[in-house]
């Protein structure tokens, strides 16, 4: 049967109207795929599977929490919608809001955003402005434009994102039969971790499936608000995707750890980076550096044994390294040169 996105798949999940008209690009169903050689790579005796949501339309996983909430304020006859982004909500946002014919506005911390992702943006039509201020204070700015004029906030304190988003973790029970054992994720603004929550709680609920995960959150150690207890005024990472001091859902992701047992931990930039370079190169799945706080969590959980043998465990990969190829060409020497006759290309390649 063909796919027809998040919403008709499972719109009976969704709290949106039988009248509410689908704005989507066909967006979920992404592989979850089984990786043996990075559960090598990793010492693991454990079955880890990997939901790959960098092959979105838009190449992250915000797209199922965008087509949710577009698709609702177009219903309520929103002219336009508005956030604040490290990058990939305003590539969605940008996308969902052509589709539907409406206008999309964006806030930006200036220089630090990668450009993978701000040319998505731009090219999709959103009106760009980039702020001095960090991202914390560009969502403020975004929260009161939106109460003042009337457009709709799609910044995952909308409900309707979170509801979109649940539906990676029904995606996950359906191929697995099952939920799995442990679910890692990069925590940034805290939205996915609390979004997939709720979705296993669901299912639980319906009786779909008979346990629960327990969730594996993971801060960069320069932005981990949730692990010090406090807000970061001035935070820092390389991942710019989870570069965020004070998370619009940190209450939510604390009670998800807390309900399933599960952590919420920091990882450092070497940790994502090594991580980074091992999911492409031992699996050839490229993922933008905040998807590989995720990996380098399980690594780290692995090293205090606390890891059941035989587990079950999904990572999720929020977004593709297209997004951010600069920083995969930082990680790389350049390639060697050789004169253009067979002899010289073998001697470099050692053939």
């Amino acid at each position: 049967m063909t796919w027809r996105g998040v919403i008709e798949e499972y719109r009976t999940r969704l709290p949106l109207g039988a009248d509410v008209e689908a704005v989507t690009l066909l967006e979920g169903n992404t592989p979850l795929l089984e990786t043996p050689r990075l559960a090598e790579a990793l010492g693991l005796d454990a079955h880890v599977y990997v939901k790959w949501e960098g092959v979105n339309p838009t190449g992250s996983f915000k797209d199922r929490g965008m087509t949710v909430a577009i698709s609702q304020a177009v219903s309520e006859g929103s002219a336009g919608v508005i956030c604040a982004s490290t990058g990939n909500t305003s590539a969605s946002a940008a996308a969902y809001a052509a589709r539907a014919g409406i206008d999309a506005y964006v806030l930006i911390p200036e220089g630090q955003i990668a450009l993978g992702k701000l040319s998505q943006a731009v090219m999709h039509g959103a009106k760009v402005v980039a702020i001095t201020g960090n991202f914390d204070r560009a969502l403020e700015l975004v929260t009161a434009l939106a109460n003042e004029d009337s457009i709709t906030i799609v910044n995952s304190i909308n409900p309707y994102r979170l509801h979109g988003q649940k539906t990676a973790a029904f995606e996950i029970c359906d191929a697995l039969g099952r939920a799995p054992d442990q679910h890692y994720l990069p925590v940034g603004n805290a939205g996915n971790i609390t979004a997939y929550w709720m979705g296993y709680r669901e299912y639980h609920a319906a009786g779909v499936v008979p346990t629960l995960p327990r969730m594996m959150g993971f801060q960069a150690a320069g932005a981990a608000p949730i692990v010090v207890g406090r807000p970061v005024t001035a935070p820092e990472t390389l991942a710019t995707a989870i570069r965020i001091g004070n998370p619009a859902n940190w209450r939510a992701a604390e009670t998800a750890r807390d309900e399933s047992n599960g952590t919420i931990d920091a990882v450092s930039d070497a940790e994502i980076l090594d991580a980074f370079t091992l999911v492409a190169s031992v699996e050839g799945i490229f993922a933008e550096p905040a998807s590989a706080a995720a990996v380098a969590g399980l690594k780290k959980v692995n090293a205090a044994n606390r890891v059941p043998a035989s587990s079950i465990i999904v990572c999720t990969l929020t977004g593709h390294g297209l997004k951010d190829p600069s920083r995969a060409i930082d990680q790389c020497p350049p390639p060697p040169t050789a004169a253009d006759h067979l002899g010289a290309v073998r001697k470099v390649l050692r053939l």
